[in-house]
C-alpha cells in the first residue's frame, strides 16, 4: 500500500513535467485532498482513468490514506503541491 502512495505521488510531478496539461493534475490533486469528498464520490470522479475493478480500489485506498490524514498535513500537501507547479519544470 505505502509502495502504491509512492508511486502514485511520483507520477503525479512527472504528469506536468511531461507537459500533459497541469490543471487536470491540479483538480486531481485538490479532489485528492478535499476531506469533502468520499471514497465513491472520488471513484466516480476519477473512472474516466481507471480501466479495471483492481485499479478503481487502489484509487479508493489512496483516497482513504488522504482521508485518514489531519487537516494541518493535507493543507501542508496542497502547499508542496503548489509549490511544485509554480517550480520552473511546470511552466
Amino acid at each position: 500500500m505505502k509502495l502504491l502512495m509512492i508511486l502514485m505521488l511520483a507520477a503525479l510531478p512527472l504528469h506536468c513535467y511531461a507537459d500533459s496539461g497541469c490543471k487536470l493534475l491540479e483538480d486531481v490533486v485538490e479532489k485528492t485532498i478535499n476531506s469533502d469528498i468520499s471514497i465513491p464520490e472520488y471513484k466516480e470522479l476519477l473512472q474516466e482513468f481507471t480501466d479495471s475493478e483492481a485499479a478503481a480500489e487502489a484509487m479508493g485506498k489512496f483516497k482513504q490514506c488522504f482521508l485518514s490524514q489531519s487537516h494541518r498535513t493535507l493543507e501542508n500537501f496542497g502547499l508542496m503541491m503548489h509549490t511544485m507547479y509554480d517550480s520552473i519544470w511546470c511552466n
